[in-house]
């Protein structure tokens, strides 16, 4: 409009007060006149303020990046619940702004489905793309959500920490075994020793009990994730993960 000299000031009242109400605002113009305004709301995901719910209950905070005006950008945050308003925001510096955040000492995740995102996704500590976005998003990311549901991301966050705890508990029970189980073997604490029979069963239970314990991790259960059952039906209760992971 600046560039093809059009005067905006007949509507420049209606604009700041479409945009007052967290509206983005567009102008239409003919023949070098101002004829009118278009005004855009986006849309909230249904799921999203389930989204930010659960993740503030894990104690994640939220933040949004947008390139909408200020308004818009904290009529959506304050709907959702959103922690962090990042607006104004232009496509090249969403990666800047994810640095910014890890330079303040946090661990990012980054969502994103667009090609301006790719760059931010790279830069997060982890990049979740939705699974309905672009190739290059999805390159760029570690985590792709194939439902391109956003409470997909809890469960995501749910496996990783359930994967954990399970590394962390393989660890200590070989570990403790092995400052148990050495001595003995070694004679150490004779006339209790292990006759080379039996440590040959122990460390062969040992390794079973670490492999059965890591395959336990398919009965880890995801909050709020859909999940089929045998028989076809679907439910959005709590449900096993089932299959394998890469």
């Amino acid at each position: 409009m600046q560039s093809e000299n059009v005067r905006l000031a007949a509507l420049a009242a209606e604009a700041s007060r479409l945009e007052g109400g967290g509206r983005t605002v567009v102008h239409v113009a003919r023949a070098g006149e101002l004829i009118g305004l278009i005004a855009i709301a986006d849309a909230v995901r249904p799921t999203s303020r389930a989204t930010i719910t659960a993740l503030q209950e894990r104690g994640v905070k939220v933040a949004m990046l947008t390139g909408d005006n200020q308004s818009t950008a904290e009529r959506i945050g304050k709907e959702l619940g959103i922690d962090i308003v990042l607006a104004d925001v232009l496509p090249g510096q969403k990666a800047s702004k994810i640095k910014d955040l890890q330079d303040q000492g946090n661990r990012v995740g980054m969502v994103g489905d667009g090609i301006n995102d790719a760059p931010a996704l790279t830069q997060a500590d982890v990049g979740f793309a939705i699974g309905a976005g672009t190739d290059v998003a999805m390159e760029s990311a570690q985590v792709v959500l194939m439902k391109s549901d956003p409470y997909d991301i809890v469960g995501a966050i749910e496996l990783s920490r359930a994967t954990l705890r399970k590394m962390h508990q393989n660890l200590w029970w070989a570990v403790g075994y092995n400052v148990i189980a050495f001595p003995l073997a070694a004679g150490v604490f004779y006339p209790f020793t292990l006759s080379p029979e039996i440590a040959a069963l122990s460390m062969s239970g040992s390794s079973a009990v670490v492999a059965i314990n890591a395959l336990m991790l398919k009965r880890t259960r995801l909050a709020g994730i859909k999940r089929v059952r045998s028989s076809g039906t679907e439910s959005s209760g709590k449900w096993r993960a089932t299959g394998r992971s890469n």
